[in-house]
């Protein structure tokens, strides 16, 4: 027992540096992060929500757009031009030429319409004067009050209907190609808007004015080829 005893005492003699230094390790190994909790405030630990709060508003700081140096893209201001009419300049933000070109529009539409519509009417009243039935007499709605057609004047009024159907037939076709034209016009409006969005206008307009001396080759002598004036050049 004596022998046992000495054995015991002399393992644990041992043993003990190796379990003293895993304490320690182990010891190291928690302080620093004790020491990080430690070291943070309490008030600038950040949940979960202000985080997403952040992440929102830094969205939306990229996502704005700064108009002061926006400069509109060519090819997407003309297709938009060419698939609805005023949509170009919408998005040029020439909001301005709006109006003009609604107006336009709409100003070639009603003339379309109403002269269509006369030429309609003179084109039957004039069927009517040409032919020889009495029930289609659709041309008396064109005379004045108490005048009658008749043999004497009959030429007349098949001229002058003559002519109003085709006044009125050339004036609807005119509105016709206006229309169209407004049409073109508002998409190269739009794309020249577009192009010369970036183009340097610089706000030093000056003119100057010096004398200068012209030469004209016409003459040999050197007096008379010569003369005195004065050039203008405008800096923009």
């Amino acid at each position: 027992m004596k022998k046992l005893s000495h054995i015991i005492a002399f393992v644990s003699l041992c043993l003990f540096p190796f379990v003293g230094n895993a304490q320690d390790i182990k010891v190291e190994s928690v302080d620093p992060i004790l020491e990080d909790t430690a070291m943070i405030p309490a008030n600038s630990i950040l949940t979960h929500k202000d985080s997403l709060e952040l992440q929102n508003l830094e969205k939306k700081s990229k996502n704005k757009r700064d108009w002061n140096t926006w400069k509109p893209d060519v090819k997407r201001a003309l297709w938009l031009s060419i698939v609805l009419p005023g949509a170009g300049q919408i998005y040029n933000r020439k909001y301005w030429k709006l109006p003009i070109f609604y107006g336009g529009v709409v100003g070639c539409i009603y003339a379309m319409s109403w002269n269509g519509q006369m030429y309609d009417d003179y084109s039957k009243a004039y069927m009517d004067i040409m032919d020889s039935d009495p029930n289609t007499e659709s041309y008396n709605q064109f005379l004045h009050l108490g005048v009658t057609i008749d043999d004497n004047n009959k030429t007349q009024y098949q001229e002058l209907f003559r002519k109003r159907k085709d006044r009125y037939r050339r004036w609807r076709d005119m509105s016709t190609f206006v229309l169209i034209g407004v049409y073109a016009l508002s998409i190269i409006d739009a794309y020249v808007d577009a192009s010369l969005s970036d183009f340097d206008i610089s706000k030093d307009l000056s003119l100057h004015v010096q004398p200068t001396v012209i030469n004209n080759s016409l003459y040999r002598n050197p007096f008379q080829s010569s003369g005195f004036g004065f050039s203008c050049s405008l800096n923009f």
